[in-house]
């Protein structure tokens, strides 16, 4: 008897299984980007990863004990599985979703693109808000601090404000982080504008005290100051980099970037 109700058990299971498989295939071979309101949303390409976990048949043990002939009430396989892909089918973008903070232009929330110590130049990927690999720097330099951009900030480049983050420990890649504007380094990049925000970790208890540029020894300074202006000479990019600016300039590039962003992202999306 125990037998043959582990064998139809067996039988309910994986026919179930195969019919929420062509269901998730059929989902997955239709999904493509699309627009929720105004937001750009992904489907995961998990999805495939589903059809895998679906298609394999768990093991059905004989049980220790007589079979209950209660039933309990659960919802179908598919349902339950279908649902938990819709809980995460949606990516965020770490340039538009994540807030800038409540503190800015002071201190504000920051995107790592880049870890202390590294020789690996990644960037944002705004059309997929993920961290890509651009390229492996060309001089035997490595960037000394952390470096990574600032949410919902927009220069004349087209791009978010960039921040140089300084404190004790790399940052991997893809984190966020509470930062301090310090100063400003005014840059010039192959002819264009592409000022840095000096800053440091809001929440590192040998850094959170620096309220301006001039609080950094100068030798810091001249470090920041000397791998900007030979980090692309082995491309021969030129780069041009100007007398370090105080806080309150700082404060003013970020505020502007804020009311660029707001201008031209947020009424695009009003549209």
């Amino acid at each position: 008897m125990v037998k043959s109700k582990l064998n139809i058990e067996r039988e309910r299971v994986q026919l179930e299984l195969s019919t929420t498989a062509l269901q998730v295939q059929a989902i997955a071979s239709k999904l493509h980007w699309f627009h929720l309101g105004k937001k750009r949303c992904l489907i995961f390409n998990s999805l495939l990863f589903f059809v895998q976990l679906v298609n394999m048949t768990p093991p059905i043990e004989a049980p220790n004990k007589p079979v209950s002939t209660h039933k309990t009430s659960y919802p179908p396989l598919n349902e339950r599985i279908l649902s938990s892909m819709t809980r995460k089918s949606v990516a965020a973008h770490p340039w538009h979703d994540l807030e800038i903070g409540p503190g800015a232009p002071t201190i504000f929330n920051c995107v790592v693109e880049i870890s202390k110590g590294s020789k690996v130049k990644y960037e944002l990927d705004k059309k997929t808000g993920m961290i890509k690999v651009d390229r492996i720097l060309y001089s035997s330099v490595v960037y000394p601090h952390n470096y990574g951009f600032i949410p919902r900030t927009l220069c004349e480049d087209n791009d978010p404000l960039d921040v140089l983050v300084i404190m004790q420990e790399p940052v991997l890649p893809g984190c966020f982080l509470r930062a301090k504007a310090i100063g400003l380094m005014p840059m010039i990049d192959q002819g264009e504008k592409d000022d840095k925000i000096i800053a440091v970790c809001a929440d590192d208890p040998e850094y959170r005290h620096y309220t301006d540029i001039k609080d950094l020894p100068p030798h810091r300074l001249a470090e920041i100051r000397r791998f900007f202006e030979d980090y692309k000479k082995n491309e021969n990019k030129e780069v041009a980099v100007n007398d370090f600016l105080p806080a309150s300039d700082a404060f003013e590039v970020v505020q502007h970037s804020m009311d660029l962003y707001a201008d031209y992202i947020v009424e695009s999306l009003r549209r």
